[in-house]
């Protein structure tokens, strides 16, 4: 098993975040976190790596039960991707160090790697097509490079749980075609749990056989994807009618 969270509730200053959130995800599944803008879904995220602690319930990641483990271990073995970690980045540093830096789970490369370190960064690059970007400073990169820098810095500490949140903000229909194609590809490959953090129902690919929908800090609905996301089920979440279509195993939604 991956994540066992239990009855979490949380609050700060005064308000609920999160409320009986009860979830498990077992090793090798591959779940969709859905929601609005304000649903928890960040703040869920943060409890999993343990920057958040719960008012009450339990937390277990990797078997291991919060308040009873080292968590900076257990975050060694979480790879973590958001738009917004992109500002952390020192936007000089060339790729490769960026990329190189995750084999460490550090920001930067504060030290000196071995020729084999770089010629397996320079792999993992390859893998997702950005080793000509290798030299490159990280400033003159598009969005969508930069979230591939950060995908590949991610799995250099061959993560058993990759947590991808929101990657697709700020970029255009073409990038964020690429950039799933790519994680679709590394969901396949089997070796990793993946949550994929969103509030674009069309984001959602075939490869993420369970999805999460969170509303108001609570879980609305949780389970396979082909039972819910539908458009009874949407309609409901949202509060709104809306059309769903169902296109190449991808759900697409419009507003009634």
């Amino acid at each position: 098993m991956t994540i066992l969270l239990k009855e979490l509730h949380l609050y700060r200053n005064g308000k609920t975040i999160l409320q009986d959130v009860t979830w498990e995800v077992q090793a090798g599944e591959h779940w969709a976190v859905l929601g609005l803008n304000g649903s928890g879904k960040t703040t869920l995220l943060k409890v999993i790596n343990g920057y958040l602690w719960p008012n009450e319930g339990s937390v277990q990641v990797f078997g291991e039960t919060f308040g009873r483990t080292d968590i900076r271990e257990v975050r060694k073995s979480i790879g973590w991707v958001s738009a917004a970690m992109i500002e952390e980045f020192d936007r000089r540093d060339p790729a490769i160090e960026i990329v190189l830096s995750g084999a460490y789970g550090a920001i930067r490369l504060f030290e000196s790697v071995s020729e084999a370190e770089i010629a397996e960064g320079v792999q993992m690059m390859d893998r997702f097509g950005i080793v000509h970007l290798a030299n490159c400073p990280f400033e003159y990169l598009s969005q969508g490079e930069r979230q591939r820098v950060q995908i590949a810095r991610a799995m250099m500490a061959k993560p058993k749980l990759l947590i991808l949140d929101e990657p697709c903000t700020g970029l255009d229909l073409i990038e964020r075609e690429h950039l799933l194609h790519i994680i679709s590809e590394v969901a396949e490959a089997g070796n990793v749990t993946i949550l994929y953090v969103t509030h674009h129902v069309e984001e959602i690919l075939p490869c993420f056989t369970h999805t999460l929908l969170m509303r108001d800090g609570r879980v609305f609905a949780q389970g396979e994807s082909a039972m819910l996301l539908n458009q009874r089920t949407l309609s409901s979440f949202f509060n709104h009618d809306v059309a769903v279509q169902l296109e190449n195993g991808r759900a697409w939604v419009a507003v009634k």
